[in-house]
């Protein structure tokens, strides 16, 4: 074969890399078996990779703070909340401007839920062990929910049961947040986190996770109306539901 036969097949390879979500891999950290030790390390990092990535920061300010209240308490649910610093920052956050911010962390793995527990106690955060379809057969109902980098982790079935669950816990709005797949993405991630993350899931999952994520217009075509795609920066798409008497 001929150098320029290999290089137009490299070439071939490159551009077709990330083009169609990867739904055969799986993230190192779901694995029940997986390390307990990289998994508690992961954990305690994610604070640092939400930081950087996530863009929690400007959502509270952009779309949650303006529904807060300094004199009646708002609600909000955070599904998937893993070792807890999305529920605990935005407590913190709302606390700050004086406002009254309950906060619920709901997530089905116990190891997950264990590590959110153990760590720093901050007013008006609870944890449960618990699916959202579960307590929205309690008919338990919140202001907000959130959930942050969980829409790629679902199936087809699992995506949509969580966004009709969403649908009935959800008295305001509903925000699911997750990684928008690119090349680009998947570039400065890896250059990024690279020299990072020691003895941790961050990295290798990280780079899993961009694959089995959305492009904006996959995650569009995959939600029902009304919900919503917006994209922002770094590489995020927002999946919004405004339910309509606040519309």
């Amino acid at each position: 074969m001929s150098w320029l036969a290999q290089s137009g097949g490299e070439r071939g390879r490159f551009s077709s890399f990330l083009a169609v979500r990867d739904t055969e891999v799986r993230e190192e950290m779901d694995a029940p078996d997986c390390d307990p030790v990289r998994l508690t390390r992961t954990y305690a990092q994610f604070p640092l990779i939400n930081a950087v990535v996530s863009g929690w920061r400007a959502t509270y300010r952009h779309r949650i703070r303006p529904l807060l209240s300094a004199s009646s308490p708002t609600s909000l649910l955070d599904v998937g909340c893993g070792g807890g610093d999305v529920a605990r920052n935005l407590a913190r956050w709302a606390a700050r401007d004086g406002l009254l911010l309950s906060v619920t962390g709901i997530d089905p793995d116990e190891r997950a839920l264990a590590f959110a527990e153990a760590g720093p106690a901050v007013p008006g955060v609870t944890f449960r062990r618990a699916h959202s379809g579960e307590l929205a057969a309690e008919g338990a109902a919140f202001d907000v929910v959130i959930s942050n980098h969980i829409l790629h982790h679902l199936d087809a079935a699992q995506l949509q049961g969580l966004l009709a669950d969403s649908g009935r816990l959800a008295r305001r709005t509903a925000i699911h947040s997750d990684i928008a797949r690119s090349r680009l993405a998947f570039a400065a991630f890896s250059v990024g986190t690279l020299p990072f993350f020691p003895g941790s899931f961050i990295r290798r999952d990280g780079l899993t996770s961009i694959r089995r994520s959305y492009t904006p217009a996959e995650l569009a075509a995959a939600a029902p109306s009304p919900w919503r795609v917006e994209t922002e920066r770094p590489y995020r798409n927002m999946l919004v539901l405004v339910v309509p008497e606040h519309a």
